[in-house]
């Protein structure tokens, strides 16, 4: 098995946290317990998508500020919020309160583009200036600067018997070092880069300069690190789907191997018009995902993770794959728990 050039140092796990419509509470409640089994494993990080009408979780800031309130150690973070749903500087309002509530957990991850399905929505989200409204990497660097302490306004002082400040409040230091850039091609790489931000790089990127997924996103966390002010050191997790099948059931590991079938085919070749290259699911147990992870190119360039958990499948799927992750692969991959998690 070939090694990597150094140990994994953070071990993470993203989940989307389905739900069913008639009872909501069940699915965020079995998110919730699935960030505190993580805190018990050991994890480094939890990560929560983001999901707009849909049966998923629409306000990741708002659970993990409750998931803040049930664990004391893990990092909490969002992959990703589409900021072409969100007003920059109420998003760093939220943010900056959600990180002092936690101790300075807070990973926000975000990214830009239109809102999906705009055509659909933009007379819901923006009846008044849907047409006007810019999704591009502008709206990162205003929540860059309210996040960061700039001015928000020329106005602050006393009126009356309320005092105003000109800069966002709550105010959390350290905060605009932890935000995160979910990027998948050259272009936002470098961008994030050059802003200082971390870099999440996924399952999915753009096919550029080539057709080998691995080969792609090792060229973007690369040019990331190329114009980031702390070059090498500059930070990325790598968020590949891994199902561990170690402690699993025959039923188990017969579903995630249907469900990794089942998506394998858009994984041959570029997808759509914007060419998408999506990653292979990597099922198997700990000592294969492990040896498929040490033959990645990208992953040879990393030490942060954080894994995608795969869509619908059942809570105790979850405890038995996060189980395997910390007990089996993390150790696999050099990685050690932390001695508060000790």
């Amino acid at each position: 098995m070939p090694l990597p050039s150094q140990p994994l140092r953070k071990l993470g796990f993203l989940t989307i946290g389905l739900f069913d419509e008639a009872d909501p509470r069940k699915g965020h409640e079995s998110t919730l317990e699935i960030i505190q089994l993580g805190e018990r494993l050991g994890f480094d990080s939890a990560w929560l998508r983001h999901r707009h009408l849909q049966y998923g979780i629409s306000s990741p800031v708002a659970v993990l500020a409750a998931a803040s309130q049930r664990t004391t150690q893990i990092e909490l973070g969002t992959a990703v919020i589409p900021l072409g749903w969100e007003n920059p500087l109420r998003l760093a309002e939220d943010l900056a309160t959600v990180d002092l509530l936690s101790g300075g957990r807070l990973n926000p991850g975000i990214s830009v583009g239109p809102p999906m399905h705009y055509d659909q929505v933009k007379q819901a989200l923006y009846p008044d200036t849907a047409d006007a409204e810019d999704f591009g990497y502008d709206r990162v660097a205003r929540l860059l600067d309210f996040v960061r302490g700039k001015p928000a306004t020329d106005f602050s002082g006393v009126e009356g018997f309320e005092v105003f400040s000109d800069r966002v409040q709550p105010h959390a230091p350290g905060l605009g070092r932890r935000l995160w850039y979910g990027g998948g091609s050259l272009r936002s790489a470098q961008w994030a880069g050059e802003h200082a931000m971390n870099f999440l790089t996924s399952s999915v990127v753009k096919a550029e300069e080539s057709e080998d997924f691995a080969e792609v996103q090792l060229s973007h966390v690369r040019a990331f690190r190329a114009h980031h002010p702390d070059g090498d050191r500059a930070r990325v997790s790598q968020g590949l789907v891994v199902i561990p099948t170690d402690s699993a059931s025959p039923e188990q590991r017969a579903k995630y191997e249907a469900y990794a079938e089942k998506r394998l085919p858009r994984t041959a070749t570029p997808q759509g018009p914007a060419r998408l290259m999506f990653a292979p699911d990597l099922v198997g147990t700990s000592a294969e995902i492990a040896e498929r992870l040490y033959a990645h190119a990208a992953f040879r360039e990393i030490d942060e993770v954080a894994f995608a958990l795969p869509f619908t499948f059942e809570h105790d799927d979850y405890v038995q794959i996060l189980t395997d992750i910390a007990t089996r692969l993390g150790p696999a991959l050099g990685w050690q728990a932390s001695a508060q998690h000790a």
